[in-house]
């Protein structure tokens, strides 16, 4: 600092002990500079005045300075409140598929519900079959001509009914063994008969398809199989394979 800047500074009340940073003697040569350019020295009111600017001046030099921290921040800030978004539609598009899905499951399980209990779907009684005997057969195996169809499969095999209906009867039968007597809705009952072994019981309501027994050698019989009869009305039983064709629909 040169003689004249010195004197100046002194003139306005820095010391050589109170320029202890650059900042303040920078301060104290700037406030000097003025004093002597001006021709005299500066009140203290205006001295406060130019500090107070200078101040201002290094304060937003220094926000200047955090700015690209401060930007950074708000970058990851944006960037964090983005993919919550995105979180939060991925989890509200989840649940409404699989609300969705729900409801068609739904919709789905009512209607095979509703088709099961139909009163006119038919399925066939037995799987795996062979007839060995049909309506009107005379023989010496029957005291008159046979009043069923025989469909033989091995022991055991399932015997479902064949239409929704109301167990009537599930018992021993005589020549006939175990057997099971289904009304259905229109009032045909349907004789399940030479069963091993009874799935249901009296009064129980039985859809088509519904087991109701197993298939057996109980009663009159030479080997396994389904006697199965139709009597309509509860009355005469009438030939079987024509019925399963017209009535349901099954071609044996």
């Amino acid at each position: 600092m040169t003689a004249a800047l010195a004197a100046a500074a002194g003139a306005v009340g820095f010391s050589h002990s109170t320029l202890a940073s650059p900042t303040q003697a920078n301060s104290a040569v700037n406030l000097a500079a003025l004093s002597l350019d001006s021709g005299q020295q500066l009140s203290g009111i205006t001295t406060a005045r130019i500090q107070a600017r200078q101040l201002a001046t290094r304060d937003s030099s220094r926000v200047q300075l955090a700015d690209p921290t401060t930007k950074k921040q708000s970058a990851a800030a944006k960037l964090a409140q983005a993919r919550a978004a995105k979180l939060t539609a991925t989890q509200a598009l989840t649940a409404k598929r699989a609300s969705a899905l729900a409801a068609a499951k739904a919709k789905a399980e009512a209607a095979e519900k509703k088709a099961r209990e139909s009163a006119t779907r038919c399925e066939m009684m037995i799987s795996g079959y062979h007839i060995t005997a049909t309506f009107g057969q005379g023989g010496s195996r029957w005291a008159r001509t046979h009043t069923g169809t025989d469909f033989a499969a091995p022991i055991g095999t399932k015997i479902r009914s064949v239409m929704k209906g109301v167990v009537i009867f599930a018992g021993h039968a005589g020549a006939y063994g175990r057997q099971v007597q289904v009304r259905h809705e229109d009032g045909t009952v349907t004789w399940y008969n030479h069963m091993s072994k009874f799935s249901v019981e009296v009064g129980e309501t039985v859809y088509a398809g519904d087991e109701v027994g197993r298939v057996g050698m109980s009663g009159n019989t030479t080997g396994p199989h389904l006697h199965f009869e139709v009597r309509p009305g509860n009355g005469d039983p009438i030939n079987p394979l024509p019925w399963l064709r017209n009535h349901c629909g099954l071609n044996p």
